[in-house]
């Protein structure tokens, strides 16, 4: 079988160095993809080995640029002792499992219980080795200082999930700890770590391939998954806030696929999921109703003008019919009319979208309200992972979907590592103007992070102005593209072209509503970036309502 054309986020590393395209939740594009994580797992595996040595040129991304370090010791390669200390390990477990696998075609000499010594003492080594970068536990916390519990908190529990190689050393102060605190200092929240064990970086790529494509759970899966089971019913919380690097990414979206075979959709809506060079080769998050499916995949503007309105009124929200659409059905003129002079009508607030919804689940639909990835286009793990199967348009509807909106950066600082390239490149500490040091309070701790002159959250997008006027909305149904080649295609987020003053144009094909392109910047796209420095998104009303059944959920379910 031919191999599918490459994903569009291919970059080109010789044109501009700084450049952000967003990407609406599964989007289509000139690459097709015929395979998907429900297919065999030779299968899968077959296609990863291939895409591998695709981007075999992104590999030395994952650690460079090796400067600057600019959340100082918090940065993965800082020259500090903990720092130099665990790439020391990591460089000897590469050069040991590097040079076991050579000698396995040499084992064939020996008898077998001469050749299960030696795999023995040579799986021994390792487990001495990679036991010096990982702590007993599997759960973690960020320190106090860099973020004690605040009241107006106490209604969100924030986690996370760590990538490949990061492991926490006796003296705390490698990459795991340190992930936790620089996530503490930029959102003002303490963090809960569930801690993705490293056995070196060879073995956690070939453990990252036996996940995503046996799904196989790993002992960090299964307890972060009871953990957010257990926050989601737990009353106090109407917030449940999960962060994912790498292959992190991975074992998130098994736990995603187990939330939402079990837990109940008002539950469901306290999550929010936002992922960072994501290597996943899925991302479920399916719609609530088939009704709002259908109109997603025909007319994708239309309603999500529709979904705003009923998410910002103060009146009780309809459920959306459902009643199954015929086959082969197509959505009447006067039903697409109907839908945009009740969108005018009812005055839209300019603000209204999926950033800023009360109810965010509502808005789209979906079981879970957001989801977020934030990817480098030379991050090999990222065009491994969320770039391949976020940014491809599926051969076929019954393909799996990757959901989510995706943010893909091209920057010269453009790495895999979690603190130096993603959140020093996105979310910057305050550092002092004259000088350019980390400006530091008690303790030595970072203030926060800046809230000016962010260079990627002050950068522009374009959203919308599909070439072809489809929308092509990623539910998988395909149509011929035009000559003419577009940026960027962003679909369900036509409060923010309305307040750019561009409402909905002409009509496209099948139906389907065209809106113009606009430049929108990634700040007012970014819902995680709301919670920078200890605020909040706006919402009205207030998220913390309880049931009479005792459950805080969104007040608008």
């Amino acid at each position: 079988m031919p191999p599918p054309p490459p994903p569009a986020t291919t970059p080109n590393t010789a044109g501009q160095r700084n450049d952000t395209r967003f990407f609406g939740s599964q989007i289509g594009g000139r690459s097709v993809i015929n395979y998907g994580y429900t297919d065999m797992p030779w299968k899968l595996m077959t296609w990863d080995i291939y895409y591998f040595f695709k981007f075999f040129w992104a590999i030395p991304y994952i650690l460079w640029p090796l400067s600057p370090t600019d959340s100082a010791e918090l940065s993965e390669l800082s020259l500090t002792w903990g720092n130099m200390w665990c790439i020391a390990i990591h460089l000897v477990l590469c050069v040991v499992q590097l040079a076991g696998i050579a000698a396995l075609p040499l084992l064939v000499v020996f008898p077998v219980w001469t050749a299960s010594f030696l795999v023995a003492i040579f799986f021994l080594v390792n487990k001495i080795l990679y036991d010096l970068l990982n702590g007993k536990e599997v759960e973690y916390h960020s320190d106090p200082q860099y973020a004690p519990g605040l009241p107006e908190h106490t209604h969100e529990q924030w986690i996370y999930i760590n990538g490949v190689a990061a492991g926490l050393t006796w003296s705390r102060s490698h990459w795991m700890q340190n992930n936790l605190n620089r996530l503490a200092v930029t959102f003002k929240r303490p963090i809960l770590g569930i801690h993705n064990k490293t056995s070196g970086i060879l073995f956690d790529v070939v453990e990252c391939l036996i996940q995503r494509n046996w799904g196989y759970a790993t002992k960090d899966v299964r307890v972060c998954y009871q953990i957010i089971k257990q926050k989601l019913y737990n009353p106090q919380y109407s917030k449940v806030i999960f962060i994912l690097h790498s292959q992190g990414g991975i074992e998130g979206s098994l736990i995603l696929d187990w939330l939402l075979q079990e837990l109940p959709q008002d539950l469901l809506s306290k999550l929010e999921v936002y992922t960072f060079g994501n290597a996943a080769n899925h991302f479920n998050n399916p719609h609530r109703h088939v009704h709002s499916q259908t109109l997603a995949k025909r007319n994708p503007l239309a309603a999500s003008i529709d979904s705003t309105r009923l998410a910002s009124s103060h009146e009780p929200a309809p459920v959306p019919r459902l009643r199954q659409p015929q086959p082969n059905s197509r959505p009447t003129s006067s039903s697409s009319s109907s839908s945009n002079s009740s969108a005018h009508k009812n005055n839209i607030p300019p603000i209204a979208s999926s950033t800023t919804s009360p109810h965010p689940s509502r808005l789209s639909d979906r079981a879970i309200g957001h989801v977020e990835h934030y990817a480098h286009t030379t991050d090999f793990v990222a065009l491994w992972g969320v770039l391949h199967f976020a940014t491809s348009q599926p051969s076929s509807h019954i393909i799996p979907r990757f959901i989510g909106r995706v943010f893909a950066r091209t920057s010269m600082r453009g790495g895999h590592q979690m603190v130096q390239h993603y959140l020093d490149g996105m979310f910057p500490l305050r550092r002092d103007a004259v000088t350019g040091a980390l400006v530091r309070g008690e303790g030595g701790v970072p203030v926060g992070v800046e809230e000016v002159g962010n260079e990627f959250m002050e950068s522009e997008v374009l959203v919308g102005g599909g070439g072809d006027g489809t929308g092509r909305d990623g539910e998988g149904e395909g149509g011929d593209d035009d000559d003419e080649e577009v940026e960027v295609e962003v679909h369900g987020v036509s409060p923010i072209l309305e307040r750019k003053g561009s409402l909905l144009g002409g009509t496209g094909k099948g139906g389907r509503k065209k809106a113009e392109a606009v430049k929108v910047k990634v700040k007012e796209l970014s819902r995680l970036w709301q919670y920078r420095n200890g605020r909040s998104p706006e919402e009205t009303p207030p998220l913390l309502v309880r049931g009479a059944d005792g459950v805080v959920r969104n007040a608008t379910m």
